[in-house]
């Protein structure tokens, strides 16, 4: 390929002379991931494309009193939670506890939540750890519907549910048999039932191939370690089915029309050691045809593995060698890809190399005839491969025809034209692909546009995750904030208009608008099965030694202001916050007890605990609700 017709970066050496900041990578890590499958770009003498010149953008800066216009969906990373953000400001206005529990709301600490986080028998946390990363949203009509978002735990392969009306976590499911749960993507329609355009599945990938079943079996035998493709019901939350499939999963991405999955793949060869995982020339994206999946799963041509229900099909090559039958189609791209990612106008799913400096574009019209008979080869389905630069890793678009990919090793973001590319792949070598390209500081992975994979692509913000920042902050101790930068797309030039310090690690993101959710702002009590129907059933009741007691709040009293228990005896708080105000919130704690969490207006929550001191134990209001907020306490008595 000609890359001074493709229009390319310059090379290694020249970008260091002119660049000095990424001399931070160091010539010994450079070399190490250079041996690892970039030499070949590295050596070639490609034309340097120039950096963009804009040197002013929109202003990001939302005035005092004034709204974002769009909501941003962040994954938290080892907080365990997703974090919501005002776009294009950047301010943070919520987080949602999901795996790991959190003190400010009582996530883990309450009854409620215990039994979404999921208990040992003993009635402890069966987890209390998380790693999120990728996060996406319910679609209907090929645009966000505002009904569920969804967000993934790597470490316990967990995937939990957050409700958009509330932005609160209602479910959680843990995915049997399979370990690294990495990427997710709902699915934008139902291909079963052309009329259901909404989303009904959730699809998970694995990283890390495991023995089937992991009993301890086969644990010295390679292999023996197979790897798992997850569908969740979307509104049941349990494990519909899952593919038994060749090499692992990495990312996930779902078509338009409902007919397609994919996950990109890296490690095809199903090495368990660093030196096994490199020996491939190429790897895969590998599509799943979902209607015929779903209609195996039906027919019960499945199988099962230790003591998991969940039906899993076959979906390795040697099962789906024949297009008119298969299941899932494998389609060769450059080693070590790091993303997939469909574009908006639904026509091509889009891998990025990782470890070679390309990006290949995937015609998914191709990839449906090859399983409906009528193409040969499934590879003949990609319509470009073209080089972009150093370490592509993922990719945004603007619903104008532009892709937006991170280029990790650059450090930088290039913006290339997906039509143009396909033009220049199939030999128009005049043109010249790339549009732009932007330093970002520094490294960047994630990225992603303003309603970037829905049809109403706007073209407005990009948001890129930058893994680090050196010389961007105060230092504060030896480890550094992420950096979350933000960048103006409107023109022909990307411009850099914010960043913002994060606490490690955060992965991907969503940007929408914000007139897609109306969130409520008040609680009714008919959503809590244990609320109190008015104050006057406040008060304390006992079976055996089991305590139940009954608390209403009202600004800003307690009432019961107190209450007696003997020492041993298994006590129940439940409280309703009767308040009807909105951003009235009461907090519940008691003094020496680890409790503490927050009820919302017209919300009721409830905990357990073993009262084993006697004494006298404070409770009281944690979160600020009133003038005379300091004076609402109350007594807990633990007799002897």
């Amino acid at each position: 390929m000609s890359t001074e017709q493709g229009g390319n970066r310059a090379d290694t050496a020249e970008r260091t002379t002119t660049t000095g900041r990424r001399q931070f990578l160091g010539a010994a890590g450079l070399a190490g991931v250079v041996g690892a499958g970039l030499a070949t770009f590295g050596a070639a003498g490609c034309r340097r494309e120039p950096e963009s010149q804009a040197t002013a953008g929109a202003d990001p800066h939302v005035k005092p009193g004034e709204l974002d216009t769009y909501y941003g969906l962040w994954s938290g990373g080892h907080t365990g939670d997703l974090r919501v953000l005002g776009m294009p400001s950047g301010r943070e206005i919520h987080r949602v506890p999901c795996f790991v529990p959190d003190p400010l709301v009582g996530w883990g600490i309450t009854n409620e939540s215990k039994a979404i986080m999921g208990t040992n028998p003993d009635g402890s946390l069966k987890y209390t750890v998380g790693d999120t990363h990728h996060t996406h949203a319910s679609y209907r009509d090929g645009n966000y519907d505002g009904r569920y978002a969804w967000i993934n735990d790597k470490i316990n392969c967990r995937i939990a549910r957050i409700r958009l009306d509330t932005f609160t976590c209602d479910k959680i499911t843990e995915l049997p048999n399979v370990q690294g749960f990495h990427g997710i993507f709902p699915d934008k329609a139902d291909p079963v039932d052309p009329a259901i355009n909404y989303t009904t599945r959730v699809f998970c990938g694995s990283e890390f191939s495991t023995p089937l079943p992991n009993d301890g079996r086969g644990m010295n035998d390679a292999s023996a370690y197979r790897s798992l493709f997850t569908c969740v019901d979307a509104e049941s939350m349990e494990v519909r089915w899952q593919v038994l499939i060749d090499g692992n999963c990495d990312l996930v991405a779902t078509s338009f029309d409902g007919k397609l999955a994919a996950t990109n793949q890296y490690n095809t060869e199903m090495g368990v050691t660093f030196a096994d995982m490199m020996s491939a020339e190429r790897d895969r994206c590998a599509f799943f045809h979902i209607e015929r999946i779903e209609a195996a799963v039906a027919a019960g041509r499945t199988r099962t593995y230790g003591d998991s229900k969940v039906p899993v099909v076959d979906g390795t090559i040697a099962a789906n060698g024949d297009p008119a039958t298969a299941l899932v189609a494998y389609v060769s791209v450059p080693k070590n890809p790091h993303g997939v990612n469909a574009s908006p106008d639904g026509k091509y799913f889009i891998c990025s190399g990782k470890l070679s400096p390309t990006a290949t574009v995937i015609d998914l019209s191709r990839v449906l005839e090859w399983f409906g008979g009528t193409r040969e080869d499934i590879d003949s389905s990609i319509v470009a491969e073209v080089e972009i630069g150093l370490g592509p890793l993922h990719t945004a678009f603007d619903g104008r025809g532009n892709a937006y990919t991170t280029l990790f090793l650059d450090s930088q973001i290039v913006k290339w034209n997906v039509d143009a590319a396909i033009r220049f792949h199939a030999g128009d070598q005049s043109v010249a692909y790339v549009v732009d390209r932007l330093d970002v500081h520094y490294q960047p992975g994630h990225i992603n546009a303003s309603q970037s994979e829905t049809k109403a692509a706007d073209g407005q913000w990009l948001a890129v995750g930058c893994k680090f920042s050196k010389d961007r902050f105060l230092p504060a101790g030896p480890l550094h904030p992420e950096n979350e930068q933000l960048i103006d797309i409107r023109g022909e030039r990307m411009v850099l208009v914010a960043e913002h310090p994060v606490r490690p690690e955060p992965h991907d993101f969503i940007i929408f608008k914000r007139e897609l959710l109306t969130p409520k702002q008040v609680y009714q009590l008919s959503d809590f099965p244990l609320a109190l129907a008015s104050g006057e059933d406040a008060g304390v009741t006992r079976s055996g030694n089991r305590v139940t007691v009954k608390i209403a709040s009202v600004a800003p009293v307690f009432s019961p202001s107190e209450f007696t228990v003997r020492r041993g005896d298994v006590v129940t708080v439940i409280m309703t916050n009767f308040d009807t105000v909105e951003d009235l919130t009461h907090g519940f704690a008691i003094e020496k007890y680890n409790i503490n969490f927050i009820v919302n207006p017209q919300e009721t929550k409830s905990v357990t605990f073993r009262a084993d001191r006697t004494g006298v134990y404070w409770y009281y209001c944690t979160h600020f609700c009133h003038a005379l907020h300091l004076e609402m306490r109350g007594r807990m008595i633990v007799e002897g």
